[in-house]
């Protein structure tokens, strides 16, 4: 096990040959969406735009309160959206929430403490000067720097955009990946099975896992068992994407033709990664184009596109940070330590981890069964109680 790459050094690797391979692009912000920013987004005005009230009830000067018996005179009334007159002295404005503050007033006293008789009110408990205030630009300041470039946008950051005014976004353009799939054996879901035949479900677990990430996906099929089958479909590949994935194939076996036509379009090094599931892991390019060749069992598709390409790729891309950080939950099992990276395919339950019963690499249904993934270290034995790192799948959406 000496001479293979631990995952830490095959990301590494992968991130230090990454360059961005796409453009800008202006969208509107409905659009934005899971894309990456393409330019620092700082603020052209204040959020919010003027001292306005935290909720219904009255604004008033805090000095001019006497005392609960005491009324003071509604002088105004103040709605979300109107424009406020200064506060006369001696008096109160009858507020809503989000209702701008009138000049003069410096609190606002909510409703429940409140008496209204008539046109006058009489304030019952009197707060803190300031209370209930939502101070001009305490959200965000012109000139502050709320998003930067290579930020993956998010749905609370649409809204944060639109309430600086933003209309239109300049993020990056997606990423072009092209997909085929290798093997003789492999039949499209809908047609039929024979003798020695499966269906091609790595086809589908990459367009998934790429497509929810916000890349173009160009897929490109099949490829049959025969060089100058793979030889034309790579060279499509290469011309219509920026970058070429493949499943099976990279091994050295006498059918594995991806390796072979790779090395004559261009360059490919062959990894033994550290990894359970997910050696063989291959990268290099074709025809000038990276190439990342994942192994062919269908757990193993799930997990190195996820762990160990999908990094690459958000650097192709321009995003700033594509790795999401482990949380720390128990483990409700016990496993014996293992010379490689063990990524288990686990079950978050109230009381921890559940690890599914069969781990093998062809256990598709172990990954729709489970909700994250469990990561033993090499050499880490698991016993039922330890803490151990755990990535939600919902954490690379």
């Amino acid at each position: 096990m000496n001479d293979m790459l631990s995952v830490k050094e095959a990301i590494s690797s992968l991130l230090d040959s990454s360059e961005m391979l796409v453009g800008d692009e202006t969208i509107p912000l409905l659009q934005a969406q899971g894309r990456i920013l393409g330019e620092n987004i700082t603020a052209g005005i204040d959020v919010p735009p003027a001292d306005n009230s935290a909720m219904d009830g009255y604004a008033l000067r805090h000095a001019d309160w006497g005392s609960e018996r005491e009324p003071l005179a509604i002088s105004q009334r103040v709605t979300a959206g109107s424009v406020p007159l200064p506060l006369e002295r001696g008096t109160t404005a009858r507020i809503f929430t989000g209702a701008e503050v009138p000049q003069g007033a410096d609190t606002v006293v909510m409703q429940e403490h409140t008496a209204e008789e008539k046109s006058a009110v009489r304030i019952l408990k009197l707060p803190d000067e300031g209370a209930n205030i939502r101070r001009k630009g305490q959200d965000m300041a012109t000139g502050q720097r709320v998003l930067a470039a290579g930020h993956r946008l998010r749905a609370q950051d649409m809204g944060l955009l639109a309430s600086l005014g933003i209309a239109e976004v300049t993020v990056r353009r997606r990423l072009r990946v092209a997909i085929l799939s290798t093997g003789d054996e492999l039949v499209e879901p809908g047609e039929p099975a024979g003798p020695g035949q499966i269906f091609n479900s790595n086809r589908y677990t990459m367009t998934g896992q790429l497509a929810s990430w916000g890349f173009e996906v160009i897929d490109l099929g099949v490829a049959r068992d025969e060089p100058q089958a793979v030889r034309d479909l790579m060279r499509r590949a290469a011309e219509q994407a920026d970058v070429v994935v493949t499943s099976g194939g990279v091994s050295v076996g006498e059918e594995d033709h991806v390796k072979n036509v790779v090395e004559t379009l261009g360059s490919l090094d062959l990894w033994r990664i550290a990894i359970k599931p997910g050696k063989p892991f291959a990268f290099g390019n074709v025809c000038g184009k990276p190439f990342i060749g994942l192994p062919g069992n269908p757990v193993s598709v799930f997990v190195t596109l996820l762990v160990i390409a999908r990094p690459y790729l958000f650097a192709c891309q321009g995003a700033s940070r594509a790795q999401p950080e482990a949380t720390r939950q128990v483990a409700l099992f016990s496993k014996k330590a293992s010379p490689r990276e063990d990524y288990v395919r686990v079950r978050c339950t109230a009381d921890g981890l559940e690890s599914y019963g069969n781990q093998s690499s062809g256990a598709l249904f172990s990954t729709a069964w489970g909700d994250g993934l469990l990561r033993q270290a090499a050499g880490q034995e698991i016993r039922a109680g330890d803490l151990a790192d755990y990535f939600p799948y919902a954490l690379f959406n």
